[in-house]
C-alpha cells in the first residue's frame, strides 16, 4: 500500500519536490522568475491528462499554450511521478507498476538526502546531499541535458532567454543569456532591446552610411528567417542587408545568408555550429544619430529649416571649410570603425570560441618557465600552473613532440573538448597555438588520475567510493555518445585518463585519440588508438569502429574498480589470475565473485552490487561489439533498474 506526504498540484513559484510526495495527472510545478524572485516564472514541469510527462515554456506574459521542449512520450502510459524515500524518482504505470525511472538515481541512492527542482532557467535539476558528510548540495542529473538546444519555439517564441538574446551552456553546466553588441537586457528572461536607432525606412539608401556590422561566431536565431539568399559569398550577404532597412542582422552559413529582422528567435550560441552572424548597429551605437529626429523617426520642420539655412550658407561663402568638415567626418569614420573592428578581434574562430587563447608567454609565466611536473604521456608533459589573471591553478598540458600526427592530436582534443559540457568530463579552459608550441590548459583536479588512486599499495580505496566513480564514468561516457551536439568516440577510455576532483568526482581527461562522428554516422574507419588491454578487439579486425570500443574499455576498467588491480598483472601466484577479464568471468560462472575482492571487507558486505558490476562489465568486454550494450543501458545495469540477464563467455565470438 502507497503511503504519501502530499500530492503537488502546483507550488507557489518554487518548483519543488522533495521525497514522500508525488506528481499526479495535471499537477504542475512552476518555475521561479529567477534565483531571488519566486513569483511565478515561465516554465512548467506537469504531468499532463494524457500521461504524458513534460516540460514547457511558457509565452511572455504568461499563455497556458506553451511549447513543450521535453517530454517523457509517456502518452496514455505515465499515471503518477513518486519521489520514493530511497530517492529514486518513478513514474508509474496506471496499474501502479514501475514505467521508467525519471532519473538514473544510482546504486547508493539511500545514502543520500534528495530534493528535485524545477529551476527559473527552465532546467529540472536532482540535487543530492551525502548524509555522512558535511558538503554542500551537488546537482545529480538534470533535463534537458542542453536547453539552449531543446527550447526551439515557434516564430511567436523567444526561446530560453527571450527575443533578441542568445543561450550558452557555462562551464558548471548552467544556461548563460547574453545580448548581443548594441542590444541591452531587459529584466528577468525577456530577452534584450536595442540600444541604437533601427535603420531608418524612409532613407534606408541614406541611413544605410550609419551602419557597420559586428562579426559573432557560432551563435544562430533558426526557425524565422524572412529572406534565405543562396549561393552566395560572404561580402553580398553583407551589402544585402546593409541596404535593406528590414535586415537588423544576418547568418552566413555553409554558401547561404540568412536575413533576419527583429525580434531574434531561439537564439543560441553553438559550439558545434560554424556559422558567423553578422549584427548590424549603428556606428556611433546610440540609440538616436540625429538629436533632430523625433520619435517618429522625421526631422522637426524647424530643425529642417534650420538646416537648409546652415548648408545653403555653406554652398554659396564656405566651401573650404565643408571641405575640411567632410574631410574631418571620413577620418572620424574611419578611425572609429577600425577602433570597433579592433575590439572585435578577440573573437575566436570557429569550434573554439568558447575557451580562451594564451600566448605562449603567458603559459610561461603561469607554470614558472615549466618547472613543476605533474605528469608524462607519449606525445606531452602534464606542468602545473597559476594564471596570472585569477589565481586559479591549472594543469598545463604541452606536447613535446611536434610532428603531423601530434599536430593532429592537438586539433582533435581542442576541437572535441571545445563541444563538450559535462560534470564527468574535464574542463578545458584554453590553449595556445602559437609557433611550434601546442599546449593545452585545463581545470586542476586536486587528487590526481583514477589510476594512482587506485593502485596505491595502500590503503585500499574506499569500496562505495569506488561504486560511486564507476556510475558517474559511465555517466560521462553516455553523454559523449549521446547528448553531444557531435557524438564522440573517446577511442583511449583508461584509469589514467579519468582525472579526480577534490570530492573524488570522476572526469574524462585525454580527447586526444577521440574520433567525432557525423549526426548521420554510427561506424568509423580509423587506424589503431587506444591503450593496449583496453583496447577493443574489433581494433585488430579492420572492422568499422563504433562507439561500442569506448563500452569496451569502459568493461575492462569496470573490473579494475571492482577488483582495485590492473587489468594484466604478471607477478601472481596463479597465472589463471594474471588476465583480470578471464579471471573475473571464470568467478562469476563458479559462482565464486568473492575471490575478486578478497580481504576487501566493504565489497562482501555488499555482494549484490559487486555481482551487478561484475556481470555488467562482463557483457561490456564481449568480443562481439553487436553483443555488447550502450552506455545508457549500462547505466541503468549499474543502477539496477534494469536486470542483468546471465552474461555469456566473452571470448566467444564467432569470425
Amino acid at each position: 500500500m502507497e503511503h504519501w506526504s502530499s500530492s503537488i498540484k502546483e507550488t507557489d513559484g518554487y518548483g519543488l519536490i522533495r521525497p514522500r510526495q508525488v506528481l499526479n495527472r495535471e499537477g504542475a510545478l512552476y518555475s521561479s522568475i529567477s534565483a531571488t524572485n519566486f513569483s511565478t516564472g515561465r516554465f512548467l514541469f506537469t504531468l499532463k491528462a494524457d500521461g504524458d510527462l513534460v516540460l514547457t515554456i511558457q509565452s511572455y506574459p504568461l499563455d497556458l499554450n506553451g511549447n513543450t521542449y521535453w517530454s517523457s512520450n509517456t502518452i496514455e502510459t505515465g499515471f503518477r511521478l513518486i519521489f520514493n524515500d530511497s530517492g529514486s524518482i518513478d513514474l508509474i504505470r496506471p496499474n501502479r507498476t514501475l514505467l521508467r525511472p525519471l532519473f538514473d538515481s544510482g546504486p547508493l541512492a539511500g545514502k543520500f538526502y534528495q530534493r528535485l527542482v524545477l529551476e527559473h532557467d527552465g532546467v529540472l535539476r536532482h540535487y543530492e546531499y551525502l548524509k555522512s558528510s558535511n558538503s554542500s548540495w551537488s546537482i545529480r542529473d538534470f533535463k534537458p541535458s542542453n536547453i539552449c538546444r531543446a527550447v526551439l519555439e515557434k516564430h511567436t517564441g523567444g526561446g530560453a532567454c527571450g527575443f533578441n538574446s542568445y543561450c550558452s551552456i557555462k562551464a558548471d553546466g548552467r544556461p548563460s543569456c547574453g545580448c548581443p553588441t548594441g542590444y541591452k537586457p531587459r529584466s528577468g528572461l525577456t530577452g534584450c532591446a536595442p540600444d541604437f536607432a533601427q535603420h531608418r525606412c524612409d532613407d534606408d539608401v541614406r541611413d544605410a552610411q550609419s551602419f557597420i556590422f559586428d562579426e559573432m561566431y557560432n551563435i544562430d536565431w533558426p526557425v524565422v528567417d524572412y529572406v534565405n539568399l543562396r549561393n552566395i559569398d560572404e561580402a553580398s550577404c553583407r551589402q544585402s542587408c546593409l541596404s535593406d532597412c528590414f535586415c537588423a542582422a544576418a547568418i552566413v552559413y555553409n554558401g547561404n545568408c540568412f536575413k533576419k529582422s527583429l525580434p531574434f528567435t531561439n537564439g543560441r550560441l553553438d559550439p558545434g555550429f560554424d556559422g558567423k552572424a553578422l549584427i548590424k548597429v549603428r556606428i556611433n551605437n546610440t540609440f538616436t544619430s540625429n538629436p533632430n529626429i523625433t520619435a517618429t523617426g522625421r526631422e522637426s520642420s524647424k530643425s529642417s529649416s534650420t538646416a537648409l539655412t546652415v548648408t545653403l550658407s555653406a554652398l554659396l561663402g564656405c566651401s573650404v571649410l565643408l571641405f575640411l568638415l567632410s574631410s574631418f567626418f571620413i577620418v572620424f569614420y574611419l578611425r572609429r570603425t577600425k577602433s570597433i573592428m579592433e575590439q572585435r578581434s578577440h573573437v575566436q574562430p570557429a569550434g573554439v570560441s568558447t575557451i580562451s587563447s594564451f600566448s605562449f608567454k603567458e603559459i610561461e609565466e603561469a607554470t614558472n618557465g615549466f618547472s613543476e611536473e605533474l605528469g608524462r604521456g607519449a606525445c606531452s608533459i602534464v606542468y602545473r600552473g597559476t594564471l596570472k589573471n585569477d589565481g586559479k591553478v591549472v594543469a598545463v598540458k604541452k606536447l613535446h613532440k611536434i610532428f603531423e600526427q601530434a599536430d593532429d592530436e592537438f586539433k582533435a582534443e581542442v576541437s572535441s573538448i571545445s563541444r563538450t559540457n559535462h560534470k564527468n568530463l574535464v574542463q578545458l579552459l584554453g590553449y595556445c597555438d602559437e609557433g611550434q608550441n601546442r599546449i593545452l590548459v585545463y581545470e586542476f583536479m586536486t587528487n590526481g588520475s583514477l589510476a594512482t588512486f587506485l593502485f596505491q599499495k595502500s590503503p585500499r580505496p574506499n569500496w562505495y567510493t569506488r561504486v560511486q566513480i564507476a556510475f558517474a564514468i559511465a555517466r560521462g561516457i553516455c553523454y559523449l555518445h549521446e547528448d553531444c551536439s557531435v557524438p564522440i568516440i573517446h577511442c583511449d577510455i583508461k584509469p589514467q585518463n579519468v582525472l579526480l576532483d577534490k570530492s573524488f568526482a570522476p572526469k574524462i581527461a585525454d580527447f586526444g585519440l577521440a574520433k567525432l562522428l557525423k549526426a548521420d554516422q554510427t561506424r568509423t574507419m580509423t587506424g589503431i588508438r587506444g591503450t593496449k588491454g583496453y583496447v577493443a578487439p574489433e581494433w585488430f579486425r579492420n572492422m568499422p569502429i563504433t562507439v561500442k570500443v569506448d563500452v569496451y574499455s569502459f568493461g575492462i576498467m569496470l573490473l579494475e574498480l571492482m577488483c582495485c588491480r590492473r587489468s594484466y598483472e604478471a607477478d601472481v601466484e596463479d597465472e589463471g589470475e594474471a588476465v583480470l577479464a578471464d579471471w573475473a568471468y571464470d568467478c562469476y560462472h563458479q559462482g565464486a565473485l568473492d575471490l575478486l575482492v578478497a580481504g576487501d571487507e566493504e565489497a562482501k558486505s555488499d555482494m549484490k552490487t559487486l555481482e551487478i558490476y561484475v556481470k555488467t562489465a562482463i557483457w561490456c568486454i564481449q568480443e562481439d561489439p553487436t553483443l555488447r550494450p550502450h552506455m545508457n543501458i549500462v547505466m541503468h545495469m549499474l543502477q539496477g533498474s534494469m536486470q542483468v540477464p546471465t552474461a555469456p563467455d566473452p571470448a566467444a565470438f564467432v569470425h
